[in-house]
């Protein structure tokens, strides 16, 4: 009975391709699946790709002890990492230095003659940064006088005159980055040496509406002289007695 034989194996064949159909469906709903798991990895190489400076940034930090996020926080708000960044007022490079103290900084550390070079450029930027803090001691400080100038900062530290709009913006935004809070914008009263030392109090009066950090950035001044001591009022010169022992009344028992 060939029939039956021949319905038997009909029936195998079709199961077959019907199993051979559903497999490649299979394949079919996997192949997608795939290239979209390829498609999300892709995005996670392009953002690990290294800073085309990485390694002028590590000899700069290593020679001058700045930390490297710092170098790169500073360099992407100057340039944006442009190389031949020049800003308004002039200022050159990836680290945006003025033409002056780019003279100053390649003769000091022994650069090239191009200031767009960008090792060079982030060897004396990263250098500036390092003399700033040595200067001023704290980050914002630091900050400040990298974006304006050590000559305006200065002047800012002996007369209270308020930083450029500019400079308490790059400040506030590079501070908190960097590790520090961002120095509050009112401005400094300066102190007013006395005539004599001998007119100056022995304890000096605590301003309480003075942060911590003001008093350390005007403790270390660019002068290098430490800040003075406001003179004593005539009256309560005047009200103090002659000696530094209290006098003693009579009837007064032993103290």
């Amino acid at each position: 009975m060939p029939a039956p034989c021949s319905s038997s194996y009909a029936g195998r064949s079709a199961v077959r391709h019907r199993a051979v159909l559903f497999l490649l469906s299979g394949l079919a709903f996997a192949a997608p699946a795939t290239v979209s798991v390829c498609a999300q990895t892709l995005p996670a190489t392009r953002t690990a790709t290294a800073d085309p400076y990485a390694a002028h940034i590590a000899e700069a930090s290593q020679r001058f002890g700045i930390p490297q996020t710092w170098i790169v926080a500073v360099k992407r708000a100057e340039s944006h990492d442009d190389v031949r960044a020049v800003s308004p007022a002039g200022a050159l490079g990836l680290m945006q230095i003025m033409p002056g103290t780019w003279a100053e900084l390649r003769t000091r550390y022994r650069l090239g003659h191009d200031p767009f070079d960008p090792r060079d450029n982030i060897i004396a930027g990263t250098a500036y940064l390092r003399e700033m803090l040595d200067r001023y001691r704290t980050v914002p400080a630091m900050l400040a006088a990298y974006n304006a100038g050590p000559a305006l900062y200065d002047e800012y530290l002996a007369t209270g005159r308020s930083l450029p709009a500019e400079t308490r913006a790059y400040v506030a935004l590079l501070a908190p980055a960097l590790g520090s809070a961002a120095p509050s914008d009112r401005p400094r009263t300066a102190l007013q040496p006395p005539a004599d030392w001998r007119e100056a109090p022995l304890f000096v009066a605590r301003d309480d509406n003075r942060r911590p950090a003001d008093d350390r950035a005007a403790g270390h001044p660019s002068s290098g002289q430490q800040p003075s001591v406001p003179a004593q009022d005539d009256r309560a010169a005047r009200s103090q007695p002659d000696t530094i022992f209290l006098t003693r009344r009579e009837g007064d028992g032993p103290q």
